[in-house]
């Protein structure tokens, strides 16, 4: 007689779970993303960069890095000067985030479902889906900075020098993208000292000598090869001398005072969500349409009570766990108390508002017997206000010029 056998789980091939969710996004992410079939707020910035590079005819939106914007001019290079072009590489890294949440959820939550549910709140969320149909340098920089830290957090308990490394390069690509990404290196550094001290047993075979120079030396590498077009410019060409120096010119540029704008907003706006900012609105080939880049308010304002219940249990338990997503999510708001810029924007928040999908997977998992059905009835409410704000989400036609007023639930989102 035949021995029953169990069904499988999703924990037993948990990347093809991941991979399947990652093509699903990434179908998700390309199905219309010709539309509007023009230049979209700041891409008027990075697809003339991407113009120059591709044409090695001299420096060109010298505030930034260059990664995001190579990655811009490879989708010209490949598909053409078409908004298609613009964006493939966007529709990419939105796909790819996703799949870094679901490494990082599943790191913390140390399930697959944890994982699958990370996932889909950071496809519910808005704000991965919006990023990902738009040719601007966040875009990039995010899919580098999730996957950097998720590879260094899972060489904690093998401690392989290779994952470190990867997590390193990770790390150094995303601050190509733009220097946002910056104090996640030192973070590394910090977190790695604090959680190895007295516990040998993290990351074991990788003394701190080692991990640091590991992390410090491969992360500047990985940056400052991104840097390699600009030294065959056609004028005004990058020297091996002048590779420090122009990373200070790019600083002043970041730091200088600009005027007053009407999207701007303070950091501590950005979890409350008060400005968001519309990417578009206006007719396009004599249609009403809008894209507005906002999160789903059940994720974002759910993440925070999220983030309140990770700090109380820690303090009440001590699972490492919950303070590894909160302290995330704090440290991505909180770097912008300190980054001197002269003006903020809700897009800023764009990767605390990814990793708030991951808060809220290590909350429900935490306390899924307490919570039982509400976590499916909180996910349904998710996916219902998707569908809600999906015509300004996506420029699909709208009625009339006044239509915004529909999705504008308060004066400070118009």
């Amino acid at each position: 007689m035949p021995v029953p056998t169990s069904p499988p789980r999703i924990d037993d091939k948990p990347w093809v779970v991941g991979g399947a969710i990652t093509v699903a996004a990434w179908l998700i992410f390309l199905f219309r993303v010709t539309v509007p079939a023009q230049i979209v707020f700041d891409e008027v910035h990075y697809v003339r960069a991407a113009h120059a590079l591709l044409a090695l005819s001299g420096p060109e939106n010298i505030e930034h890095p260059l990664l995001g914007k190579e990655a811009i001019a490879l989708g010209i290079w490949l598909f053409g000067d078409t908004p298609f072009g613009w964006r493939f590489f966007s529709t990419v890294a939105g796909a790819a985030t996703i799949a870094g949440v679901f490494a990082l959820g599943r790191l913390l939550t140390r399930t697959t479902r944890g994982g699958v549910l990370a996932a889909t709140l950071a496809l519910l969320g808005f704000t991965v889906y919006v990023q990902a149909r738009i040719a601007m340098l966040d875009t990039f920089m995010l899919p580098f900075l999730v996957w950097g830290i998720a590879l260094l957090g899972q060489s904690m308990t093998t401690g392989s020098a290779a994952r470190w490394s990867a997590g390193a390069m990770m790390l150094g690509l995303a601050t190509a993208c733009k220097w946002a990404a910056a104090p996640y290196v030192g973070a590394a550094a910090i977190g790695y000292l604090g959680m190895r001290r007295g516990r040998p047993d993290r990351w074991p075979g990788l003394n701190p000598p080692l991990a640091l120079g590991l992390l410090g030396g491969i992360s500047v590498l990985a940056y400052a090869a991104t840097f390699a077009p600009a030294f065959f410019y056609a004028h005004d060409a990058m020297t091996w001398r002048g590779l420090i120096p122009f990373q200070y010119e790019m600083y002043l540029r970041q730091t200088q005072v600009l005027p007053p704008h009407t999207y701007q907003s303070n950091w501590r706006t950005w979890p409350l969500m008060i400005r968001p900012i519309w990417y578009l609105y206006e007719p396009v080939a004599g249609v009403q349409r809008g894209i507005l880049m906002i999160g789903n308010p059940a994720v974002m304002w759910g993440g925070l009570v999220a983030v309140a219940a990770c700090y109380a249990g820690w303090v009440r338990n001590g699972a490492a766990r919950l303070l590894a997503a909160a302290a995330l999510w704090t440290f991505a708001v909180g770097i912008f108390a300190v980054i001197p810029k002269s003006l903020g924007f809700y897009y800023y928040y764009y990767p605390a508002s990814v990793f708030l999908a991951v808060v809220l997977a290590v909350a429900l998992e935490q306390w899924r017997a307490r919570l039982g059905g509400w976590i499916e009835l909180y996910l349904a409410l998710a996916a219902t206000l998707t569908l809600y704000f999906l015509p300004v989400l996506s420029a699909e036609p709208l009625a009339h010029a006044g239509a915004f007023r529909r999705w504008t639930w308060f004066a400070s989102w118009v």
